[in-house]
């Protein structure tokens, strides 16, 4: 079933925007899609694979790396445009602009993250309402019909090394997200539609991934990645249930969203390999028990998709592999891409995997667990995308380093 049609955005999609919040199958409402694991359900690959996509419309909305939030017929994009952050709200038919939100943090990216002076947090749609998590940890609540402001919040006025790039998290009535800097922050919640602080769990300084949801002995809890630790937050309460060290080695950081299995949580960072946690109740506390680690392959910014009992995913020496989920056993790589330094995305779009590097390729792959199975390799025209691309049906919207484009699989 799809959110819209070529008319405009059909009652479902309108129900699904204001209401429940509930995603279509069309629908991306944040970060990693619908459920925060990368899959979409209503691609059909072509039979054919063409030599390029067909190109619909292209808006110039300024710069950033955040993926857009695609619900029914409207793609929220964040960007920076000059001095300010900004928020569009575009008609996902025509690119049309149909609002726009400017917020001037009084912020601007320097040192070595100033080559990517815009956002790269994704927002996150629910509810009828966007909320959006700024390069400096300024938290936004944007009415998702008018565009008009609901809350802000900046209660840590602080922010990692290289700018914030974890993602807000929309769930049970509650936004979620991490906040603060290098000297210390948490992982905070606050009501979607007042803004008031419900709890927050305070760590060591936030790292670069989105909290991941799960559920484990019938507890509802977050798994966050911070700078040193990975955590798993009560998301009744805040409290934090369980805890393992788990710094970043030598110049890397922690940036790879955490995978979840049921009750297992498979991590993975640049530089410390990969490895899969069973989380159990032992009396009234959590236990991580370990289950395997590859200390082979890591995962340096790409998250990985986990599909049919298997792990894929590229790698921080920006080569392509495949994992048994259940044993961490490396099934296969592939040759190490050119140019490129472990950037990219993969999204599960059912018989095929879509990767995007940011060399502007969208590669179509077999899931297969015996090898590395190219389908196509289409060069998307001056994108130079870090974002994610968004598909929804034979659409594919992908965020370049400043405009947003709507392509066709034709």
């Amino acid at each position: 079933m799809k959110a819209s049609t070529r008319n405009g955005v059909v009652m479902i999609g309108w129900l699904a925007l204001l209401g429940a919040g509930t995603a279509l199958a069309a629908d991306w409402p944040q970060w990693r899609g619908a459920n925060g694991d990368a899959k979409v359900t209503d691609f059909k690959a072509p039979e054919t694979w063409p030599k390029q996509l067909t190109q619909k419309w292209n808006v110039a909305v300024g710069a950033g790396d955040a993926t857009p939030a695609l619900v029914g017929n409207r793609l929220y994009v964040f960007s920076r445009q000059g001095a300010a952050e900004m928020t569009s709200c575009l008609d996902a038919e025509t690119g049309k602009v149909i609002w726009q939100d400017k917020f001037e943090p009084g912020v601007s990216v320097s040192g070595a993250a100033a080559q990517h002076p815009g956002p790269r947090s994704s927002p996150a749609v629910a509810d009828g309402k966007v909320v959006t998590l700024g390069v400096s940890g300024v938290l936004s609540c944007l009415d998702a019909e008018s565009g008009k402001l609901l809350w802000r919040k900046d209660p840590y006025k602080s922010w990692p090394q290289f700018f914030v790039a974890s993602s807000p998290t929309i769930v049970d009535g509650l936004c979620i997200a991490q906040l603060g800097g290098r000297a210390g922050g948490a992982v905070a919640a606050f009501d979607l539609a007042s803004g008031d602080e419900k709890w927050k769990a305070e760590q060591d300084g936030p790292a670069y991934a989105t909290p991941a949801v799960m559920t484990a002995d019938g507890v509802k809890q977050l798994v966050a990645q911070t700078d040193k630790s990975l955590i798993g937050v009560g998301l009744a309460d805040g409290k934090i249930l369980w805890q393992i060290p788990a710094p970043p080695q030598r110049m890397s950081q922690n940036a790879v969203t955490p995978i979840i299995d049921g009750d297992v949580v498979i991590y993975s960072g640049q530089g410390k390999g990969t490895a899969a946690l069973k989380i159990e109740k032992q009396g009234d506390a959590f236990a991580p028990k370990q289950l395997w680690a590859n200390a082979d392959i890591s995962s340096g910014f790409a998250t990985p998709v986990l599909k049919d009992g298997f792990l894929f995913g590229l790698s921080n020496k920006a080569s392509f592999f495949c994992l048994d989920a259940k044993t961490g056993k490396t099934l296969w790589t592939a040759p190490a891409r050119k140019g490129e330094r472990g950037f990219g995305s993969i999204v599960d779009a059912g018989q095929t995997l879509l990767a995007l590097t940011p060399s502007a390729e969208l590669i179509a792959l077999k899931p297969s667990d015996k090898e590395y199975s190219e389908l196509a390799s289409i060069k998307v025209p001056d994108a130079q995308p870090y974002a994610y691309p968004v598909v929804s049906g034979n659409r594919v919207f992908i965020k370049g380093q400043d405009a947003v484009s709507m392509f066709t699989v034709e």
